[in-house]
Order: C-alpha cells, then structure tokens, then sequence
C-alpha cells in the first residue's frame, strides 16, 4: 500500500511556476512538504510559499536554528549562484525560488529543516519545517511458540515480524480485528500478541499488520489449532430398557481436537476399540453396565460414561 509518489517532472514543474508567481504583500513565507510523509529512498520537496518579491538570498539549515554549522546550502538570487555548507549531503538542490529538493531520502533525514529569507535590505526572515521519512515496510509474517497448543494447559505468544520503527501494528482472527480482553494481551507495541489460558474457541485464522503513514500490509494467514479434550462423553440413544430378542445398537460421541479413540466396557470386560457398539437378539444375559471410554492421543486425556442397560 504505497502512497501516490511526486514525480520528478512533477516537483520540477511546480519549482518552475512557483518561481514566477509573486503572492500578495501580507502574505508570509511557509514551507510544504511535497509530499507530505516520504517514503524512505525516494524524492520530497521542501516547497516553499509566498516568497518575498527580490529577495536577495535564501540559506538552508538543518534543524531549528540558524547557524553556518548547520547551513545545508545557500542560494544569491542577484548572481545564481549556490554555496553548500557543512551539513550539505550532496543529495540536495536549492531553486532560485527557495525551495529544495532531497534526493533518495533516508530516515536519518527525518526532522526539522529551517529557511531563512534574506530581503533586498538584508533583513532576515526564517521558517521552520518538519520533514518526515519513513521506510516501506515489507510484508509481514507470523512467528508463534506453539501452533498445536492444548485447551487449559497452555499459553501462546504470536509475533509480527520484523520489528521497524514508527510502525504500528494490528491483528486480525478469521478476518475480525481483535482487541485487548481479558485473556489476549498485547505487547506496548501491539507486535506480540499473547494467547492466555488458550481454549478451542481460540482456533483460527491469525494475521498481523504493518502499518505507517507511508505504505502497510497483512501477514499470510497462521492457523491456530488447539488441542482439546475429550469432554465428557454422551452415549445415544438414551433407551435403557430392551425387550429380548431386540438389537442393542449403541454410539458413542465426544468432542475432541484430534477426533476421539473409542472402547467400551461392558460388566467391566474390554471390548475390540470402536465407537459403535452392536448387539443383536439381546438376552437378560446381556444386562448390565455399559461404559464408554473416550482416549485423546494428542492431550492424553480420558473420558468415560457409564450407561446401564436392562434386558427384560
């Protein structure tokens, strides 16, 4: 996302007529930057308005003070002649309006820039302006210390990378900005995002943006899954009389990130693992308890529901 760039004929088209437009009498000397945030590398134009009629000469200074340490270049209108002072780069061109040109700007550039107007009586009058250069930032991307975390047991820290200056930094979940609550905390810089007490409703899709005056983007997409049970299981239907002669046809279900592993107990004898659980031509012999025990590989965890079931 890139701001629309001054073109170079543009900032010399706008030098040209400034230099033949003489604004009214009251009107006081101000500077513009052209444009207004710079993007790190490329032109900006300190432009300036209202000039006096036949000035004499203009001086530029790096910083807010007037002072030959300081003195970029100087500029006699009478001879056309420039002069460059200690804190010239070279990258710099002063116009016989006053205005100047910075070329393949730096961030070190950023700051304040002070011009001072010298008149035909050699009296001096000065303005001061901020120029501000900021860097095009690169997509960003998504570091994370757990991208399989477990519901309850963990916490999860995101980072946007890379780390720039002036930037600011937002996150996203399936598409939706989200904001500080009282399990997601954010770094000062909002660059990390922390995940606490992870639970699966924090399953999703995260991503992080980059941001500046001057350009921005989102991250690809990381995916958060977190891992999580089993609850406790249910086992259907809930029939717990049968005639003899019936088919028992039980199922057992539980929620689990990964899926569940299933066996059942019956009058606490083990039974081959499966979730369902199938009887037919049922006996009195086939009363009793039932229990269903839900395993997760992932967590580790156990769950188990005891049904009983009477055959008479």
């Amino acid at each position: 996302m890139e701001p629309p760039s001054v073109p170079w004929q543009g900032l010399l088209l706008t030098v040209s007529l400034l230099t033949f437009w003489n604004p009214p009498a009251a009107a006081q000397v101000s500077v513009e930057s052209v444009p207004l945030n710079a993007v790190e590398g490329k032109h900006v134009l300190l432009l300036v308005h209202n000039v006096l009629q036949d000035p004499y000469g203009y001086s530029w200074y790096k910083g807010d003070r007037v002072g030959n340490s300081y003195r970029i270049v100087s500029y006699i209108v009478g001879t056309q002649k420039n002069s460059t002072g200690p804190a010239y780069s070279g990258r710099e061109t002063i116009y016989p309006n006053g205005s100047l040109l910075f070329q393949n700007v730096t961030l070190n550039d950023t700051g304040y820039y002070t011009l001072q107007v010298i008149n035909a009586n050699l009296e001096n009058e000065e303005v001061t302006a901020l120029l501000r250069v900021y860097a095009e930032l690169p997509k960003p991307s998504i570091t994370s210390n757990s991208s399989s975390p477990v519901e309850d047991e963990d916490s999860v820290a995101l980072t946007c990378e890379p780390e720039t200056q002036d930037t600011t930094y937002l996150w996203w979940k399936d598409g939706q900005r989200l904001q500080d609550s009282d399990r997601l905390v954010m770094s000062l810089d909002n660059r990390t995002l922390i995940l606490l007490n992870i639970t699966r409703n924090d399953t999703g899709s995260y991503q992080c943006e980059n941001w500046n005056p001057v350009s921005g983007s989102r991250s690809d997409p990381v995916n958060l899954n977190v891992l999580y049970g089993p609850d406790v299981p249910t086992i259907s239907p809930p029939d717990s009389y049968y005639r003899p002669g019936a088919n028992l046809n039980l199922t057992c279900h539980a929620a689990s990130n990964p899926p569940a592993q299933y066996s059942w107990l019956i009058n606490g004898s083990l039974q081959p693992p499966t979730q369902e659980l199938f009887i037919p031509n049922v006996t009195v012999n086939n009363s009793g308890s039932y229990a269903c025990v839900a395993h997760n590989s992932a967590t580790g965890r156990n769950r188990t529901t005891v049904k009983n079931i009477t055959v008479s």
